[in-house]
């Protein structure tokens, strides 16, 4: 499918890459890794021909369509949400466009015999042909599935794509990249933005996709889940491994001991030659051994060996003081913004050494919750915060905190004490700041690497309470370990929001569920938080009990206004209204999806007739009413009524049940 030829490329004089070649080939699931700024994302450039090398080729066939997801990305303001997804069928909306006005055009003649009308019956035939081929009739269908995989709801769709927020405004262009269905998928970092139950989905998704996917991302569940090949980018070269990341990292492990046995040899046997130099260098007798030698280590290549695995740098917090046993007491705790009440009534108590993870699809609270324990933001109900309580915040936007007339290095030294300090420079290392860039002024850092700053910063803090929002978002996997390693070490109370499986395994104890304006808690881990979430789920379609309210659906009428009920007679007669609700849609549904099939077989019938027929034009039938071509026009309009009846009730019918299950 594609083949990356001898790639070479020097950036900020260092080389990126060196000499690279490997193939992707249909339906490879390829995870490409290695260190922040390693090349992942230069790589991907230019695999898509964004970016040239400096040396090398990419040889790929010229109709292949590969759909890119990077890691920004600029937006349209002026469109819906679904206007802009039904974007990526621009090929079906043209056909359609042209459809229409071949259809007035066809409505509007009156010389059935000429060659222009001929002609125009034969365009409409091949167009509708085309989009039973592309399957215009399911678009809607497929959209909305995509959108409520990646978490948007159904009264979302009218929305402008400027109310919402960045990370639900990747979602978009992820949903149309997945809608294009291309046979390659380039994907970087396609999890930074998405909640735990959208990863999921993702992950279901791309299990079903036939393509070649190309995926850079720090989530090693997500990988390991989707991926079956492996590519590392480290000191200018590839490692490619046909294995996912998990069994990559022993293979990694075992080609790293290979190298070190390899380079300790190596460096004998250097030892030993400048010996030999040394020794003989003055004694005619051996001259010309002596030269052989030294030319021997001119040439000699000397072997490097990958990064420094991370397991030898460990961080600690500072000590902090002891808190009180309750560290967080909270009663009827409500927020809102406006109209939109975000959670309300929470009743929440954390004990000292807990440690808590909040999850929960993006928009339900869990940053909004953690700025009020944060203390930035208000509310309305009871929040006590324990005695000795010192508390640590890491917000998403703790980059804007940051001093930008300072260095990296002077952001951090007035924070660091006389033990720290000598460790400093460790730390700064293993949060990918090099030699040079703790010189660098903190207005001409990217928002990783501010983002990464303010987590050091945190980390040199004595707190008793940490609050992380997120804080594995900029991170790659070596830094990721690092801070989970001393978050595992931290002595105090830990609340992590985070839809990082892997980090989060193996961290929490207790997990807390935003949704529906509430929490939920559940006891244990994240893997044991996700096994009872999947049970919980089946268990509560069983027993939630039907609930109508008032609604305005997908289409702009009133399906109903009925008040909520959940038992005695008023619940039953609340169910039996739904029910009869549904049964009434659902064959609305059936009555058309059989006039559909009718009108498509008279439709066919009609073409194969058409198709047999002599193109004289003594020989078409007179009067319009007769005429097979004005016949085929009333029936694909009667058709196309039809299919815009059905995805009319359709879109009613599943309104009616989401918005029974929302409200219960």
């Amino acid at each position: 499918m594609i083949s990356v030829n001898h790639i070479s490329l020097d950036f900020g004089g260092r080389p990126l890459f060196n000499d690279i070649s490997f193939l992707i080939k249909q339906k490879d699931r390829i995870g490409l890794v290695g260190n922040n700024g390693s090349g992942k994302t230069t790589l991907l450039k230019i695999i898509l021909g964004m970016q040239s090398p400096d040396k090398g080729h990419i040889e790929k066939p010229s109709e292949l369509a590969v759909g890119y997801l990077p890691q920004q990305m600029r937006h349209a303001n002026e469109r819906s949400l679904l206007s802009e997804v039904k974007t990526a069928f621009l090929n079906i909306t043209a056909l359609e466009n042209r459809l229409a006005e071949i259809n007035r055009e066809i409505a509007g003649s009156e010389n059935f015999y000429s060659r222009d009308y001929l002609n125009l019956v034969s365009e409409l035939s091949e167009i509708n042909e085309r989009l039973e081929v592309l399957g215009a009739s399911k678009i809607n269908e497929k959209i909305e599935k995509t959108l409520q995989g990646l978490g948007f709801k159904t009264s979302d769709f009218t929305r402008k794509t400027s109310h919402f927020s960045g990370g639900w405004r990747m979602r978009i262009e992820l949903a149309k990249i997945l809608l294009k269905n291309p046979d390659m998928l380039l994907l970087d970092e396609p999890t930074n933005h998405l909640d735990i139950e959208s990863i999921m989905w993702l992950e279901q998704f791309l299990a079903g996709y036939n393509g070649a996917l190309v995926l850079i991302s720090h989530d090693r569940t997500f990988l390991d889940n989707v991926t079956n090949r492996t590519i590392e980018i480290s000191l200018a070269k590839i490692y490619d491994y046909k294995a996912p990341y998990s069994k990559f990292i022993k293979m990694r492990q075992e080609r790293r001991e290979q190298q070190l046995a390899a380079y300790r040899n190596q460096q004998k046997e250097i030892t030993d030659i400048n010996r030999f130099i040394e020794r003989f260098r003055y004694k005619n007798t051996k001259a010309v051994q002596v030269q052989s030698r030294i030319k021997y280590l001119e040439k000699l290549k000397i072997i490097e060996i990958d990064n420094q695995d991370s397991s030898a740098i460990n961080i600690r917090f500072p000590e902090a003081p002891r808190s009180g046993s309750t560290v967080i007491e909270a009663e009827k705790l409500s927020r809102s913004y406006g109209q939109n009440i975000v959670f309300e009534d929470i009743n929440l108590a954390i004990m000292r050494g807990d440690r808590i993870a909040f999850v929960g699809k993006n928009g339900e609270g869990k940053t909004t919750l953690s700025r009020i324990l944060a203390g930035e933001l208000d509310f309305t109900g009871s929040l006590k915060i324990g005695q000795n309580v010192k508390t640590g915040y890491f917000a998403q936007n703790q980059d804007e905190l940051l001093d930008e007339n300072i260095t990296v290095i002077e952001t951090l030294d007035a924070l660091a004490s006389f033990e720290s300090r000598t460790e400093l420079r460790s730390m700064l290392g293993a949060f990918l700041f090099g030699d040079d860039d703790v010189y660098k002024k903190v207005k001409v850092l990217s928002g990783g690497e501010r983002s990464r700053l303010a987590l050091i910063k945190l980390l040199l803090q004595s707190n008793n309470l940490l609050i992380l929002d997120e804080p594995t978002n900029h991170l790659d996997m070596r830094s990721k370990d690092i801070l989970k390693r001393a978050l595992n070490n931290f002595a105090g109370t830990m609340i992590l929001v985070s839809h990082d499986r892997e980090f989060l395994d193996g961290l929490t104890d207790t997990v807390y569920e935003f949704k529906n304006r509430n929490i939920k808690k559940y006891t244990g881990g994240i893997s044991d938080f996700l096994d009872k979430k999947r049970i919980d789920s089946l268990r509560q379609l069983e027993e939630k009990q039907p609930v109508l309210q008032k609604h305005v659906p997908f289409g702009g009428e009133r399906l109903n206004s009925v008040k909520k009920y959940r038992t005695g007679k008023e619940g039953y007669a609340a169910k039996k209204e739904l029910s009869k609700a549904l049964r009434k849609l659902t064959k609305d549904i059936s009555d058309c999806e059989a006039d559909i099939e009718r009108l498509e077989s008279d439709l066919q019938k009609l073409t194969d007739h058409i198709s047999s027929m002599p193109l004289q034009a003594d020989s078409l039938p007179n009067g319009s009413e007769q005429n097979p071509f004005v016949k085929y026009g009333q029936i694909k309009t009667e058709l196309d009524g039809k299919i815009h009846q059905w995805e009319h009730f359709h879109m009613q019918l599943i309104n009616l049940k989401n918005n029974n299950e929302s409200e219960i």
